[in-house]
């Protein structure tokens, strides 16, 4: 009997559902896989802020991580809000002591809200702990920048960040176009350690309905990839997973809603299609 993929996703709690470990489980239940989760914070947030995190302890952590390792069979899993460098050691151990290798590293910094999600010291433990053991990393621009301390104003430089990210060990990189300044469009930049890139570029949808894109997008590669698809066309079905769930808003709260997680489903069972990505290699 054929099993169901497994994934994991290694983030924190967002009580308003949008982001974080509710946001990864809502993916991989919508792209037909089975999701565990090992959390790493609770936060207490809605869609206008974060306004409490509340850390879980390394020990929770590593147990967590003991439990699902010991018995699920993990085909590739994502990290989201890591929080503080203990808990990213402990994914770390685990990560190279359960041979999980499809690791996708969403460098989960700053909430839509301008809170802080990652402690400032936890950004060295990211590079040394973390980044050596990703299949693919996925910043957006502000956590590329922060990550490689290079300002991403044009092509050329993002390229640079790019190549940095993968000094740092990772095999792949993808530099999220979310917050770029084109009107038009929404352009995502991919680049592997042998050299090879990718541009994804999509129509940009003028919406404040975003909460929760950069771990949905991660975990949808994830998703992806445990079913066993390719890394630049997992890449390829996330950025349209996204555009639909951006495209038919939930309208939910009065601040940053969240996404429509379903809406990528829906448009293939209506034959309606999905958004079309234009792919540049």
């Amino acid at each position: 009997m054929t099993k169901t993929p497994q994934t994991l996703t290694i983030a924190g709690s967002d009580s308003g559902g949008g982001a974080g470990i509710q946001a990864d489980l809502k993916t991989f239940q919508e792209l037909g896989v089975y999701g565990t989760s090992v959390i790493t914070a609770v936060t207490a947030q809605n869609t206008t802020g974060v306004t409490a995190i509340y850390a879980m302890s390394a020990e929770s952590v590593r147990e967590q991580l003991k439990a699902v390792g010991s018995d699920f069979e993990i085909s590739a899993l994502k990290t989201g809000m890591l929080f503080d460098p203990e808990i990213i050691k402990e994914a770390a151990a685990a990560i190279q002591q359960f041979g999980w290798n499809k690791l996708v590293v969403d460098p989960v910094m700053i909430a839509k809200g301008g809170a802080n999600l990652l402690q400032q010291e936890a950004v060295q433990a990211l590079k040394i702990h973390l980044l050596p053991l990703a299949f693919l990393v996925t910043p957006n621009i502000p956590e590329a920048q922060a990550l490689t301390g290079i300002a991403i104003t044009d092509s050329a430089s993002r390229h640079l960040a790019a190549q940095r990210i993968l000094s740092m060990g990772a095999e792949s990189v993808v530099i999220k176009g979310g917050h770029g300044k084109d009107p038009k469009y929404a352009e995502d930049y991919f680049l592997h350690s042998s050299g090879e890139s990718v541009l994804y570029r999509a129509a940009r949808i003028a919406t404040v309905q975003t909460h929760g894109t950069g771990c949905t997008f991660a975990a949808a590669v994830a998703a992806q990839l445990a079913k066993g698809e390719e890394l630049q066309n997992a890449i390829c079905t996330a950025k349209e997973f996204i555009q639909a769930a951006l495209r038919v808003p939930l309208n939910i709260g009065s601040g940053h809603g969240p996404t429509n997680h379903a809406a990528y489903k829906a448009d293939l069972a209506s034959k309606r299609g999905v958004d079309s990505i234009e792919v540049f290699r």
